[in-house]
């Protein structure tokens, strides 16, 4: 494949989910560039069955969110978004109502005691099933100040007790065995809500009264883990250039380009800028001569988690064994991400295998060729999508609709990118 061109990957999922939370706690807000993905839906959709005025959610569409006073849903349904219910718990703790959470049957599955634990701690009463997941019961109101520190890395963990602390107007102390994402501290810092950092932990002190968030314009990078697919598909290609427009490059996103430039992947930056608060660049990708194997540190995991199915992909390719250490975080994921990662690449012929919680896949030149069982996940299918664009490669889907969760073009996308290369004899 030879690919060419500029392409714009989707909204960043993370911070529209955030963007649009922190919209409806207040006055009246313009967002640009929201993901209108249906994890993102799902987001506006209990947002405003909690009151708020949100503006339809659309490719290229300006969103205008205004918020009003909470009143008691009922049912809130957070389709298949994981970071939907999470965050969600953590607004609603300190809001005096009380709403009961559930999802779809992949959501039902997902565990949610990592932020119903410190939530009850904070004063919340949450009500769980038999299970560690939806549906639960949440009834918000008093809560306490609170230091936390949390047993793994996690943004939504970090997201959901920070924006108890905004709603229950109490300080919040949260500590990190590595730094996860940060988009909800860069979106308090920009919105001069009275977070910083202290002592290596991040720290929310509310100004005294309970704030009232200002009206905020904002526009959303592009995604990151949107983007790291096609980046990875013109790393693969065998000629051309290609170049990825306006891509959000927070350092807490980007550990996948480090490990791209380790396996001889080069990424060039340019038109650095700076967009609410995010670091934002173009990246220009070219075809890596050859790919080098590598070993992925757990330190390294919390930036780029979700780019190990894509560069367990990659690593396929490259000469020798690439090691993922403690992904076991990928197991609770929209699917058991790192047993399908490696079973799939078992079944088109690559050497891989999942020994407790680290991945191997030992790389090679033969055509991957084999069905792929996506469990709807769409990481997974964005990931296999590109596997197969290599020269002689056969790979079928099991299923291409869940992209729409998180890059609903990206089919169209990968085909406008790329064009079968010229014969060199």
């Amino acid at each position: 494949m030879k690919v060419s061109g500029t392409v714009r990957p989707p909204g960043d999922k993370s911070i529209s989910h955030r963007a649009l939370m922190l919209g409806a706690l207040g006055r009246e807000s313009h967002f640009d560039g929201v993901l209108a993905g249906e994890d993102v839906q799902s987001t506006a959709r209990v947002l405003r069955q909690l009151g708020a005025r949100i503006t339809p959610v659309r490719n290229g569409v300006r969103v205008t969110v205004t918020g009003h006073r909470w009143h008691r849903p009922g049912v809130l349904h957070c389709g298949n978004s994981g970071t939907t219910a999470r965050l969600l718990l953590g607004l609603l703790a300190g809001h005096p109502l009380t709403a009961r959470l559930t999802g779809d049957r992949s959501l039902r599955r997902r565990p949610m005691r990592r932020v119903a634990e410190p939530l009850r701690a904070m004063g919340a009463e949450i009500t769980e099933g038999p299970r560690d997941a939806l549906p639960l019961t949440i009834h918000g109101g008093r809560l306490h100040a609170f230091t936390y520190t949390t047993p793994v890395a996690s943004a939504q963990v970090k997201s959901a007790l920070l924006f108890a602390g905004l709603t229950g107007n109490v300080p919040v102390t949260v500590r990190e065995p590595y730094r996860s994402r940060d988009h909800t501290e860069r979106l308090f810092v920009h919105l001069g809500l009275g977070l910083h950092a202290r002592d290596g932990a991040v720290v929310y002190e509310p100004p005294g009264e309970r704030p009232r968030i200002s009206g905020f314009d904002l526009v959303v990078p592009g995604d990151a883990s949107s983007a790291a697919f096609l980046v990875v598909a013109a790393a693969l290609a065998e000629s051309g250039e290609l170049i990825v427009e306006n891509v959000g490059v927070n350092p807490t996103r980007t550990g996948f380009l480090v490990v791209l430039e380790r396996m001889g992947v080069s990424v060039d930056r340019v038109n650095l800028r700076d967009s609410g608060g995010e670091p934002v660049a173009d990246l220009v990708v070219r075809p890596a001569p050859s790919i080098r194997a590598t070993e992925v540190g757990a330190a390294e995991i919390p930036s780029l988690v979700d780019e190990v199915p894509i560069l367990a992909v990659l690593a396929s390719r490259a000469v020798g064994e690439t090691v993922f250490r403690e992904v076991g975080e990928l197991r609770v994921k929209e699917s058991d991400r790192l047993e399908l990662v490696a079973a799939n690449l078992r079944a088109l012929g690559v050497q891989a295998a999942a020994s407790g919680n680290d991945l191997h896949v030992l790389g090679g030149a033969a055509a991957p060729r084999g069905r792929v069982e996506t469990a709807e996940d769409h990481r997974l299918a964005m990931a296999f999508a590109v596997l197969g664009t290599v020269p002689g490669a056969q790979v079928r889907l099991s299923e291409r609709h869940s992209v729409a969760i998180s890059y609903p073009t990206f089919f169209q996308d990968l085909k406008r990118i790329g064009r079968p290369a010229r014969s060199r004899d």
